[in-house]
């Protein structure tokens, strides 16, 4: 390990400043996916641990409130470079406990970085308004405050760019957080920890508690300090969530499950959409809740586009994220390798045909084989179900009615993808997917200008673009009478 890397990998809470164990002494062993062994430990930290990261980020709020946009905005900065200073060392940190190749996690590193410097930049833009005044007498301001202490919790698969994209605005805003990292991937998340104190802000803005999901989440839940709750995670702890903050009416954003169908018409570049598939499936090994879940392919192009996609997922190198030129890492644990088998177990049973992998991979642990399977039909489970693996379902349609009708056929509405050459058809298509992001001819799409969220079961709230900050602000409007005027 890189000395700067076990620099940053912190193995203790960040309360108030205070870098700490949990009360009880009890900690939670952090395993590296690519082969079983362990990295490390961090606090078991439950309700007692929580209530005093919440309270701390609510005294730090009522000084951190009062700072101007623009220094805010100079801390962002400070903080984006900072970790682009250390991407390497932050990457490999990331690679050893989320198992995704260095390059990928590098790239991770490299977004988190963006999304912290594009905040920086629209910490400046939360603009009011002067509304004109139907009263000769009177004036009218809209203005936009800090929401308060925000609660952010966030998953496994990509354990740095999701929490960019929440204490980015949280900073940029005026609040103030208190975040849960994914037990299996918890050092890049107390990693902006130390790389916040590096960045100069404040003690107490960032507060990051490793532990139990259950008794952290029902302290954030039900604490009405916490004023609004950031979840990226499954659609089922989602619900639990809202249900659970609805006593104390907080603000929730919530970024969940996927179902991302590809759509493939008879006159697309059949290249550039295997290209394009390959990125949209494969990355981080498939999981990811903007990954492919369904291939819907014409039936034109249906064998050529199997064919080439097969081939192409053949030739990924599957190994340890950390060995040179791996494209395609472990699944996160045991438990993954076992729902992909389930659902290719399914598939085949129901007339699904293996093209290629469709197993364990002779690395053993938690690898697993890319995996193209033809014949999918809309009985199989896949349908409606997350793979969150490296499988790859193509259906075969005729009209491009039928498609869009399988594509939106689910509870779930974040991502997806088609490929044409017929504009009109790529004006039908995108207004008919019912999606809250839409890649046409494109398969990687997230970028931090641009807003990041779905529609129906898939969430609520967007992260990035101009949007992305105002979630962390609240519309105050302010009548000004007896002017005289």
């Amino acid at each position: 390990m890189l000395q700067k890397t076990s620099h940053y990998m912190r193995q203790a809470n960040l309360i108030g400043g205070e870098w700490v164990q949990a009360d009880s002494g009890a900690t939670i062993d952090v395993t590296n996916p690519a082969n079983g062994l362990k990295i490390g430990t961090v606090p078991k930290s439950g309700k007692a641990e929580t209530k005093r990261a919440i309270e701390a980020a609510s005294e730090a709020f009522k000084t951190f409130r009062k700072t101007s946009a623009l220094d805010r905005s100079k801390m962002l900065r400070r903080l984006h470079d900072a970790i682009m200073d250390n991407q390497d060392a932050l990457g490999e940190l990331l690679t050893m406990e989320q198992g995704k190749s260095l390059t990928e996690a590098k790239g991770e590193v490299g977004a988190s970085a963006a999304y912290i410097m594009w905040f920086a930049e629209e910490a400046r833009r939360t603009y009011g308004e002067v509304v004109p005044s139907p009263w000769t007498d009177r004036r009218i301001l809209v203005t936009r405050e800090p929401v308060g202490v925000i609660a952010a919790i966030t998953p496994w698969n990509f354990p740095s760019s999701m929490l960019a994209r929440k204490i980015g605005p949280a900073i940029a805003a005026g609040c103030t957080t208190v975040v849960k990292p994914a037990s299996q991937t918890p050092y890049s998340g107390l990693a902006w920890g130390l790389l916040c104190e590096e960045a100069g802000i404040p003690a107490g803005v960032v507060n990051i508690v490793t532990g139990s999901a259950a008794e952290i989440g029902d302290e954030i839940c039900a604490n009405p300090l916490v004023k609004k709750i950031t979840f990226t995670g499954s659609t089922e702890v989602g619900k639990i969530l809202i249900e659970k903050s609805a006593a104390t009416v907080k603000k929730v954003s919530m970024e969940l499950g996927g179902n991302a169908p590809f759509l493939v018409f008879d006159d697309a570049d059949i290249d550039r959409a295997v290209e394009g598939a390959m990125v949209a499936k494969y990355r981080n090994s498939g999981q990811t809740c903007v990954c492919t879940n369904r291939f819907f392919v014409q039936a034109g192009i249906h064998d050529r586009f199997v064919e080439k996609l097969a081939e192409a997922s053949d030739k990924l190198k599957v190994g340890s994220g950390l060995d040179q030129g791996v494209q395609q890492g472990p699944l996160i644990d045991d438990k993954a390798v076992e729902k992909v088998e389930e659902l290719i177990g399914d598939a085949t049973a129901k007339g699904g045909r293996i093209v290629t992998g469709g197993k364990r991979h002779d690395l053993g642990g938690s690898f697993f084989q890319p995996t193209v399977i033809s014949g999918a039909t809309p009985e199989m489970r896949f349908m409606k179900e997350e793979i969150f693996g490296p499988v790859a379902p193509v259906f075969k349609f005729e009209t491009e009615e039928e498609a869009v009708a399988l594509a939106n056929d689910t509870e779930y509405g974040l991502a997806c993808y088609f490929y044409t050459s017929d504009l009109g058809r790529a004006f039908r298509v995108m207004e008919g997917l019912k999606y809250g992001m839409v890649g046409v001819n494109e398969g990687l799409i997230t970028t931090p200008e641009a807003p990041f969220g779905g529609v129906k079961e898939s969430g609520l709230g967007r992260e990035g673009g101009h949007q992305g900050i105002e979630d962390y602000l609240d519309t105050k409007y302010v009548c000004i009478g007896g002017l005289g005027l």
